[in-house]
């Protein structure tokens, strides 16, 4: 393990365990290195901005305090990648502008040696990506989902037909490459799904939503799942 990659390691073992101690011998032995190696990467911990303590004696050793945040980022270069490559192979999701943002903001605060072997592995991932949809007709989507006010849309149906409709955001869904506003058409009075490539225009209102949930969309498929990132 490279010593980048061994310090993210090494932050996040104090990090879920941040109330008792380990010692150093256990961390030597964990990763494999000297306990005169393990020092050191808990000084450059420290000297990052972790919040590391040391005590003597039993529960003593090394940790992080609690209620204190870690630096901002701690990430591997394939992290960085993974991350960069995620949102640039699908420039057409909600809030994908703002996550590229954030990525940025990650890359600034990344250690020199870090964000070098990130911008050359970046080097070695290629992606055909589409072009995104209209960003004032996709800013306008997010705020209302965020916001949870109406959003009045010009949509132009499958088979050419164009309808002004007042839509309650429940969610975005992705299906067979195509993003999709699904909400409460006050105008059908029923749930609809509208494909946003189909969206002539959106605009946010002042209006409320009036508290309809993704329950009433139905079932999602098998494959389908939220992007909260955590396993079920």
């Amino acid at each position: 393990m490279k010593r980048a990659e061994r310090l993210h390691a090494l932050s996040e073992m104090l990090r879920r365990n941040r109330t008792r101690g380990y010692s150093a011998e256990r961390l030597a032995r964990e990763f494999g290195v000297s306990v005169r190696t393990v020092k050191r990467d808990l000084v450059a911990l420290e000297n990052s901005g972790a919040p590391v303590w040391s005590r003597p004696g039993p529960g003593g050793g090394y940790g992080l305090a609690v209620g204190a945040s870690l630096p901002p980022v701690s990430l591997s270069p394939a992290q960085a990648v993974a991350l960069m490559a995620a949102v640039s192979a699908a420039p057409d999701a909600p809030y994908a502008d703002l996550a590229a943002a954030g990525i940025q903001k990650i890359l600034d605060v990344l250690d020199p040696r870090t964000r070098a072997r990130a911008d050359e592995l970046a080097g070695r991932v290629w992606v055909n990506s589409i072009p995104p949809s209209s960003r004032a007709i996709s800013s306008a989507l997010e705020e209302a989902m965020s916001e949870q006010r109406v959003v009045r849309l010009r949509y132009t149906s499958r088979n050419g037909t164009m309808t002004n409709r007042d839509v309650e955001p429940v969610l975005f869904a992705s299906t067979n490459g195509q993003w999709y506003l699904v909400g409460w058409c006050r105008l059908r009075d029923a749930m609809r799904w509208f494909s946003v490539s189909r969206i002539e225009r959106a605009s946010v209102t002042k209006t409320a939503c009036s508290g309809h949930t993704v329950h009433e969309v139905g079932e999602p498929p098998a494959n389908a799942r939220p992007v909260h990132g955590r396993e079920e």
